[in-house]
């Protein structure tokens, strides 16, 4: 039987480097998958893109790099993750990768840095292995941010595991929402169905569903 392995997705060790980048074992199982799920998205759009729980800040260099006719705006609430990603943004050297700032999800009313530089709409939002791992307030504002920021044609595209009609796609999934539940009673998977009406009562309607490994899913929705 294969073990399974649980994605919390945000955390990292430490590497050997001093400089503050930590290292996410989840980025180099689901990095590709990932971007083969949302480059199609992302290679119409133009403009600026915000990551919210950017984590160690491995995915978002890797994409900055991949499109550079987007602008990254990578985000996280917790400091040593927002130290790590501007050490690996150092690194990188992108011109369309900016400085790391802080997003508290659980103010429905949340503003993005860009906002001052630029009087542009977001081209799209990036929201990997985060809902799952937060409380379901987090999800919402989520989408009342997504709803307010994004241009018409803008995308948000989430990456996670979801249950559908309100059942676990995997024993595995089911064994992982147990797991988190224990870890912190607002935490867990939680549904497409009402995750999408979340979106749509703010003008998100989900355009895609893709199917990843390990019974996790990316959800592409539209502004309309």
């Amino acid at each position: 039987m294969t073990e399974a392995r649980f994605e919390f997705g945000k955390n990292g060790s430490p590497p050997a480097a001093v400089d503050g980048r930590l290292d996410a074992p989840a980025f180099h199982r689901n990095a590709e998958p990932i971007w083969d799920a949302i480059a199609e998205f992302l290679a119409g759009q133009t403009g600026s893109v915000l990551e919210i729980g950017s984590g160690t800040g491995q995915h978002i260099v890797t994409y900055a790099a991949r499109a550079p006719h987007l602008v990254f705006w990578p985000s996280d609430i917790v400091e040593s993750h927002r130290i790590s990603i501007e050490a690996y943004r150092r690194d990188a050297a992108l011109g369309n990768l900016r400085a790391p700032q802080s997003i508290d999800l659980m103010r429905p009313d949340w503003e993005w840095l860009g906002q001052r530089d630029t009087d542009q709409a977001l081209a799209a939002v990036l929201c990997f292995n985060v809902i799952h791992i937060a409380p379901w307030t987090v999800a919402q504002n989520l989408m009342r941010g997504a709803g307010r920021h994004l241009k018409a044609g803008g995308l948000l595209l989430t990456y996670g595991p979801y249950k559908r009609g309100g059942a676990h796609t995997a024993p595995s999934n089911e064994a992982f929402d147990t797991s988190l539940r224990g870890r912190n009673p607002d935490w867990g998977i939680r549904d497409l169905e009402t995750v999408a009406d979340v979106a749509a009562q703010n003008g998100l309607a989900l355009v895609k569903t893709v199917a990843m490994p390990a019974n996790n899913l990316v959800l592409a929705f539209e502004r309309r």
